[in-house]
């Protein structure tokens, strides 16, 4: 039996929100659906995508990088046990080089996730 791999989103455990899945709804319908897209086609390579679709940034994290209409995507994600790809933190990115307080983000997310990680499983 085949086992697919998973997208999770990251939760903040204090809110019971996920940000990133509302930084999403926050985008036009045509980034919404660009997002789902590239997500899929995340999950469909299970985990991995090679450049201008994806990027190592730090440790496990990479980020996928969306594209729409000048406006410059980035989500944050890794790929944890039992076939699991986490979705850590998402921003729209207005420099050429990637602010250090979006990474901090994203690396909180990640300790959160390992901290939590029957969560995730």
């Amino acid at each position: 039996m085949k086992i697919e791999y998973k997208v999770k989103f990251y939760i903040n455990q204090i809110s019971g929100k996920s940000f990133v899945l509302e930084y999403i709804y926050n985008r036009t319908l045509v980034e919404q659906r660009k997002f789902f897209k590239y997500i899929d086609f995340l999950r469909e390579h299970k985990g991995y995508l090679d450049e201008p679709y994806s990027k190592h940034v730090v440790g496990k994290i990479r980020e996928l990088r969306i594209n729409v209409s000048n406006n410059y995507h980035r989500i944050f994600y890794f790929t944890f046990v039992n076939k699991n790809i986490i979705i850590l933190h998402a921003f729209l990115k207005r420099t050429d080089k990637t602010p250090k307080k979006e990474i901090n983000k994203a690396l909180d997310n990640y300790q959160e996730v390992i901290s939590n990680k029957e969560l995730y499983e």
